[in-house]
């Protein structure tokens, strides 16, 4: 009786095992064939101009017999002479601008998610959005008539006895921050929403004042996004070329110009691919400044929920 009994328990349980096992595998798939698309989309537009920017990067073809080689001629020339004097131009600019406007940018941020006023916040905002997107010639045309040398402002104050140059690596550091500092003010607001009052009054509970609240409560939770933030705008202004382009031509050294000039043909002879293998310069140092702050992603979506 328990023999037979305990078969038909059997026979029931095993289907249903089986079906169950057999929609936990079928399951599996889905989320990948839901990424598909991303995936190749990924795959088009940033995994083929990669892999030919590598490839031209490290081969050389001669001109006679149409025969391709590898080489590190390019990447070694890459980082020589000029080449490298406007790499570390572009890195230099790059930082510099970023760490102001972040600076700035938080500044801003914490004034309008402080204040009471919905009109002063919609409109900083918006502000912010407009003048993050705003850049190339308009943007040069714009500061050459207000600060150039025979600009609004500059003959007004008459700033040019005072020492300024708007064609200058600090001219030109100006004018990144004019569409750094409101990107800057896009990404951090959210983050700082995102602090808790309730933190804020733990702390003073604890005895402690407004600094050391920032030291030890806000600026650990805000790290992982003031990092964010600063690559954000790293990249962007590492990548900017036609605003630099207009305003200082090839008076500052910068990698994004030396590889609109390989580009145009204003190269020697046998240097055609050093624009590509400078793009692969540019490709890892943003790549480097990334892994810097994908570790500390995790810990700021943490506490910032």
């Amino acid at each position: 009786m328990s023999s037979a009994s305990s078969t038909p328990g059997n026979t029931a349980e095993s289907p249903t095992g089986t079906a169950g096992g057999t929609r936990r595998r079928r399951r599996g798939p889905r989320p990948w064939l839901a990424a598909l698309p991303l995936i190749a989309f990924t795959a088009l537009c940033f995994g083929l101009p990669l892999g030919a920017l590598l490839y031209g990067a490290v081969t050389r073809t001669d001109p006679a017999t149409g025969t391709t080689t590898a080489t590190g001629e390019h990447l070694a020339r890459s980082l020589q002479g000029p080449y490298l004097g406007s790499l570390l131009g572009s890195v230099q600019l790059s930082a510099l601008t970023a760490l102001l406007g972040s600076v700035l940018g938080v500044l801003i941020a914490q004034a309008v998610v402080t204040s009471r006023s919905r009109a002063l916040r919609g409109a900083v905002l918006t502000a912010s959005g407009v003048l993050a997107n705003f850049g190339g010639v308009p943007l040069a045309f714009a500061f050459i008539a207000t600060l150039g040398i025979s600009g609004v402002v500059t003959q007004l104050a008459d700033l040019t006895s005072l020492g300024w140059n708007l064609y200058s690596f600090t001219g030109l550091a100006v004018v990144y921050l004019y569409f750094l500092t409101p990107l800057m003010v896009l990404v951090i607001t959210p983050a700082l929403d995102g602090l808790r009052p309730q933190w804020r009054e733990a702390a003073r509970n604890a005895g402690a004042d407004g600094r050391q609240y920032w030291r030890h409560v806000a600026l650990p939770v805000l790290a992982p996004s003031l990092l964010g933030g600063f690559v954000l705008l790293f990249g962007s202004a590492f990548a900017a070329h036609a605003t630099a382009a207009a305003l200082v031509g090839g008076s500052v050294p910068l990698v994004t110009l030396k590889i609109a000039d390989a580009l145009s043909g204003n190269v020697l002879v046998g240097q055609e691919n050093v624009a590509l293998a400078l793009g692969l310069d540019m490709v890892l140092v943003a790549g480097l400044v990334m892994a810097l702050y994908l570790p500390l992603q995790r810990r700021s979506a943490r506490w910032l929920r």
